[in-house]
């Protein structure tokens, strides 16, 4: 009875949005809030910088970066696995995609200007499962360091 109590009050209406579909889009933007809470921190910094990187990836305007990112943001929340969301982008874009992604991660990780080894723990995994060496992941991670 307790958890039911408890489920009203956190959704008093009971309805639930449902998921984005998993495609490389959504699994992008999951995985650009998902480096931004990695020092289980979400500052405006980073939402900014994930709104101009979704935009400028999509073509779209602030508004609708900003609705993909919320989507995005339900999507993070809901798949527990960084590499269950990485991997849907690993089978769904080309090397220079997989490499613009992950300077764009960087771009997230940097933007409220500390860097954590938490930020560093999750992007090494992404990296992997993206299948991006060691050696050329840390030339785009100082490419994007560059671009701020």
């Amino acid at each position: 009875m307790f958890e039911r109590l408890k489920a009203f009050f956190h959704n008093p209406s009971g309805y639930r949005t449902p998921l984005p579909e998993a495609d490389a889009s959504h699994a992008m933007g999951a995985l650009l809030v998902r480096a931004a809470k990695a020092d289980a921190s979400y500052l405006f910094e980073e939402i900014r910088m994930i709104d101009q990187i979704l935009a400028k990836r999509h073509n779209i305007n602030p508004v609708a970066a900003a609705k993909l990112r919320a989507e995005c943001e339900r999507l993070e929340r809901e798949m527990p696995q960084t590499a269950q969301i990485a991997l849907i982008l690993e089978h769904a874009i080309n090397v220079e995609e997989k490499e613009a992604t992950l300077i764009a991660l960087w771009q997230v990780v940097f933007a409220d200007g500390v860097k954590r080894e938490e930020e560093d723990t999750v992007l090494h995994q992404i990296e992997a499962v993206l299948g991006v060496a060691p050696d050329r992941a840390l030339e785009l991670q100082s490419e994007a360091a560059l671009k701020l």
